[in-house]
This record gives C-alpha cells, sequence and structure tokens, in this order.
C-alpha cells in the first residue's frame, strides 16, 4: 500500500516537471526578451555616461595625461565660482520664461484644432519655425537684434545692442529659443486633442458648461500626458540650453549670459578640464532629476 502511494507521488511529481510553465511566467520571459535590446543600449548609452560622469567628477584630468584623484576639490570650487551662480540665475531665468511655452502652445493648438479651409497651410506655417536647426535661429535671431541693420532698429527706430548688453542679452536669447519650442509644444496639445472624447464634452455643454468653466475642468483634465510631456520637455531643453548661447553671444558679454550646459562645454573644450566639467554635469543632472522626479509624483498622484 505504501508503495503504491509513493508511486503515485512520484508520478505526480514527475508531470508537474514535464507541465509547460504558466501563461503569465511565458509572457513575461517574452516582454524581457523583447526589452532586453532596448535595456541593454540604455545602459550602454545612458546609464555608464552617468556613472562615468560621477566618477570622473572626483578627478582632475585634462582629457590626454594620467587622472588624479581629487576628491571633492571640484565641487568645493565650483562653489567658490562667480561664474557658477551666474550660470544658475540665467538656468532659472531660463526656467521660468521657457514654461511659457506650453501654455502658448495650448492655445495655438486650440486655435488650430478646427475644420476650416486653408488651415493645414496655417498649421505648416506654425510648425515651421520647429523643423528649423538651433544654428540657423541663432543666425535669424543675430540678424534681427543686430543694431546696424536688424529688422528690430527698424521696428524701434533705433539700434539696441540686445547681444552686447548684459542686462537684455539672456532674455534676447530665451525670446529666440521661444520661438521653436511653442510650435513644438502646440504639435503635442495637437496630438492630445486628437484622443479627447467628444461625448464627454458634448455631455458637458448641455450641462451648461462653455467656455474657460469647459476647458478648465473637461478639456485639461483629458489633455493632462500632453502637459506632463510638454512641461517635462520644456524643462529639459531650459536646462540643457546650448546652441543658441554658442552661435549668438558665446557666453557673453564677460559670462553674463552663460548657462550651465555652457559652462561645462567651455571647462572641458577650452581649458582641458574634464573633471571640473563632469562636476558641472553632475550638478546639472541633479537638478533634472528632481524636478522631473517632483513632476512624476503629481502625474502619479493626479492619476490615482
Amino acid at each position: 500500500m505504501s508503495t503504491t502511494i509513493s508511486d503515485k507521488a512520484v508520478s505526480v511529481t514527475r508531470a508537474r516537471r514535464k507541465a509547460p510553465a504558466p501563461l503569465s511566467r511565458r509572457r513575461n520571459r517574452t516582454a524581457m526578451l523583447f526589452l532586453l535590446p532596448g535595456g541593454l543600449l540604455f545602459a550602454i548609452y545612458v546609464i555608464y555616461p552617468v556613472i562615468s560622469s560621477i566618477v570622473l567628477s572626483f578627478y582632475n584630468w585634462d582629457g590626454m595625461t594620467a587622472k588624479s584623484f581629487v576628491g571633492l576639490a571640484n565641487y568645493r570650487e565650483l562653489i567658490q565660482s562667480d561664474t557658477f551662480y551666474t550660470a544658475l540665475k540665467n538656468n532659472v531665468i531660463w526656467l521660468v520664461l521657457f514654461l511659457l511655452a506650453p501654455p502658448f502652445g495650448l492655445v495655438f493648438a486650440l486655435y488650430l484644432n478646427q475644420s476650416v479651409r486653408g488651415i493645414r497651410l496655417i498649421k505648416s506655417l506654425f510648425f515651421a519655425p520647429f523643423v528649423l536647426p538651433g544654428v540657423v535661429v541663432g543666425l535669424v535671431f543675430g540678424w534681427f537684434y543686430d543694431p546696424t541693420f536688424g529688422l528690430l532698429k527698424l521696428i524701434v527706430g533705433h539700434g539696441i545692442p540686445v547681444l552686447g548688453d548684459p542686462r537684455y542679452v539672456t532674455y534676447g536669447i530665451i525670446f529666440a529659443a521661444l520661438w521653436p519650442q511653442i510650435p513644438f509644444c502646440m504639435i503635442l496639445y495637437l496630438t492630445g486633442l486628437t484622443g479627447i472624447n467628444t461625448e464627454v464634452i458634448e455631455a458637458a455643454r448641455m450641462e451648461g458648461a462653455k467656455g474657460f468653466t469647459l476647458l478648465w475642468h473637461v478639456i485639461l483634465p483629458q489633455l493632462r500626458p500632453a502637459t506632463f510631456m510638454a512641461f517635462v520637455l520644456t524643462v529639459i531643453g531650459a536646462l540643457r540650453s546650448f546652441d543658441l548661447i554658442s552661435v549668438m553671444s558665446g557666453g557673453g558679454p564677460f559670462d553674463s549670459s552663460t548657462v550651465l550646459a555652457y559652462f561645462m562645454y567651455d571647462q572641458a573644450i577650452k581649458y582641458y578640464r574634464e573633471g571640473y566639467s563632469a562636476a558641472i554635469a553632475v550638478v546639472l543632472f541633479l537638478i533634472m532629476l528632481i524636478f522631473i522626479t517632483w513632476q512624476l509624483r503629481r502625474l502619479v498622484r493626479s492619476e490615482s
């Protein structure tokens, strides 16, 4: 009797071993195999450079000779640098003024989200600045601000050295950067508007909602993912602003228009201070990480 029971137990165990894996486990395995190439590329081109920059920030290195460990010396020098605080202040100005792009992009998207004759041509005209390279935008606005023959002189009536005056140069470059950034946010909102539930809007109109009330309580909640992407990408664009500054002012006059990204480039390329430049990059990365984490927490709370 005991022998029969033990034989049955062994056969059941063998059957379980030969049985196929549960469906959920096979799905997870398949998903991991599909994600593996992308995860590998992300680790090579994102995670590894971030870790390398953090490690490099503790060294003194000119890019050619051997590295020498200096600990927190690069960060101490950074805190004592006046240019660092000027760049940090300019980054804050960029961040505050650049956040005007999502609201303006929403306004233009609401205007262009209608079926009238010729609206496609108008959309293409609004979208045109976004497809221009940053260098081209910088050159165009450099000519626009020129105090001798620029269009601004014709509009105002006299020449204003916008790019040569420390008081105006940062605001002039930000105005140039907003020209392509607003159409970018506009495209994000236009994409979001195509997925809006029209039945909800019609029901709200039947209840008497219209104008700003309809926009605030019915349309904007459905555009929350587009709003999140617009704000996050705008913040990242403001914090890593480089190309327009390089073309239009070169960080001057007297480092008055420099930002952390350009300060980092300046120290690495011009002065061969790779470790000090990596310390600036780490500070910039931490600022981005804090802001994006805060935005993600807000989005998760609002969705829950």
